[in-house]
Order: structure tokens, then sequence, then C-alpha cells
């Protein structure tokens, strides 16, 4: 029986990885910011990874410490940027520093596809250049590396862009969940531009037993991988699938300045690395997706 600590339970990908946790029969310790758990774990630890006090109330003697808390966005505010900083690296440091010295332990860390400087219609792979336009792609580049300097063994997942929810029908997450949101109301789907920028779209069952197969291996230990798909398509593309299953429409707007500042080019990314590793074949597809919600 393996041991875990997941942090950020209460999130999007946290709680499908408790879900997978579950699913596999890892005894595990949910936590997160919040006073109560939204899935109702009976063994949910309120958690705070900016306070090490806190986190030092929990015992790592366990094989997987899941980094799943933290914050997400766009933007770039002297505000916004002190508080991403400090529960984004600040958090990951207090983490690293109750791990060390565990014998056998793996953190497992999500990273995402803003760390990349996107190429034209080009696939990805992780030493592909670097850019940071956003201070939320900043801390990710900044956790990868503290990871690769400690001493703790971890395994890095960069993530495109996840849809998809097992748990509920709550579609609010990201790219999908915005079109989806719209076009569930009967109100048209606004995209920037042409919609031509690419991504790469992950069913969240697809990402978290990637996941699971690659923590399996001490091959994957101190590695970073991208996840992959079955789909690497258009904003537009998608926007049009979505709109032809609500019968609404796809109108066209001009980009807003502040988010051209922040847009990173196509990011499609190649998982040759990840494939090498575990062979996994993608269950899902995005269109057959959107037909069956």
């Amino acid at each position: 029986m393996k041991k875990a600590i997941l942090l950020g339970a209460n999130g999007y990908l946290g709680r499908h990885i408790a879900y997978f946790l579950k699913q596999q029969q890892i005894e595990f310790i949910p936590t997160d910011v919040a006073e109560t758990s939204v899935d109702n774990y009976t063994n949910y630890r309120k958690i705070d990874v900016t306070n090490i006090n806190e986190l030092q109330q929990l015992d790592f003697n366990v094989d997987y410490v899941f980094v799943f808390a933290g914050l997400t966005g766009t933007g770039n505010s002297s505000g916004i940027i002190e508080k991403f900083t400090k529960v984004n690296e600040e958090g990951l440091a207090n983490v690293i520093h109750c791990c060390n010295g565990v014998e056998g332990l793996r953190i497992v860390f999500p990273s995402t596809r803003l760390v990349y400087k996107g190429i034209e219609n080009s696939p990805l792979k992780e030493n592909a250049e670097k850019e940071s336009k956003t201070i939320y792609a900043k801390n990710k580049i900044a956790c990868e590396q503290m990871l690769e300097e400690s001493n703790v063994d971890y395994t890095t997942f960069r993530i495109c862009v996840p849809y998809g929810n097992l748990i509920d029908d709550n579609y609010s997450y990201g790219t999908i969940g915005f079109f989806i949101s719209k076009a569930s109301k009967g109100e048209n789907i606004t995209i920037y531009g042409d919609g031509s920028l690419k991504r790469t779209f992950t069913h969240v069952s697809d990402i978290t037993q990637s996941i699971f197969k690659a923590i399996q291996l001490e091959s994957t230990i101190n590695t970073v991988y991208n996840i992959g798909s079955n789909d690497a398509l258009s904003l537009l593309e998608v926007a049009n699938l979505v709109a032809l299953k609500y019968g609404v429409k796809v109108e066209f707007v001009d980009w807003p300045e502040e988010a051209l500042k922040i847009e990173s080019g196509d990011t499609i990314f190649d998982d040759e690395k990840l494939q090498t590793a575990i062979n996994y074949n993608y269950k899902h597809s995005l269109g057959q997706w959107i037909t069956e919600i």
C-alpha cells in the first residue's frame, strides 16, 4: 500500500488526483486552504502551504507529495505578483523543506503550457525555448528550477489545456469551460482575432492516468514531461464544435491590448518523451466528448 499527501485537493486537477488515488487504493491525506473538503473527505486537513508550521503538522513519511496547491491566472499587477509569488514559489519551497531527507519520497508537480514560447504550428518538446509573459508562468519556471536544484526526488508534468470532469457537471474551468458556459446559456461564443491559435487539449482522465503510470517508474524520477493528447486544435475549431452542439454562433472580436501582450502563440505539445516512458494510449477525443455532454 502506497501513501501520499495531496496539497490542493479542492482544485480542479487536485480533485481528480484524489479521485484516482482512491481508485489506485493509495492511502492519502487531502489538504487545501479552505475550511472543508468539497468532496467530503473525512481525513481532510486545512493546510496553508505558505505557513510552514501548518505543513510540518503533516507526516511526510509518504511515497508521493502531490503539489497541486497554488494560484492560477493571467494578471500582472503588483498585488497579484506578490500574492502569486508567495503562494506558488514560497509554498513550494516550504514543501521541499518538509520533504528533505525523507527516503523514497517523490514530489509530483504540475506545470503549464505557459512556460513555453509558442511556435507557429510546430510541436514543442520539453527543451523548447521558454518565455514567461505572466507572473503565473514566471512562478512555474521558478518552481521547476527549484525542484531541479533540490535534494528531493520529483516528476514534473506540463499540462496544456485540460478539459472534462469525472466528479460533477461543472465545466467552468479554462477555455472549454468558457465556451460551454456561454453556449449553454444560448449566448454566442466570442473569440479573439481569427481563432487560429492552436492548443493541445487533454481530457482530465488522460492527464491523471498518464501521471499515475509515470510515477510508478523509477526512470521518471527527476524528469519533466509534456502530457499530450489525441487533439491539437485551433480555438476556432473548438469553438465551432461547442457552437454546433448548442446551436449558437461564433463571433470574432479584436484582441484586447492586455490580452495580446500575454498571448503565447501556438502551444502544441510533443509528448514523445512521456510516451517512450509509459506507452499510454489516450482514451478521449475532444470532439466526441463535446457531442456526449
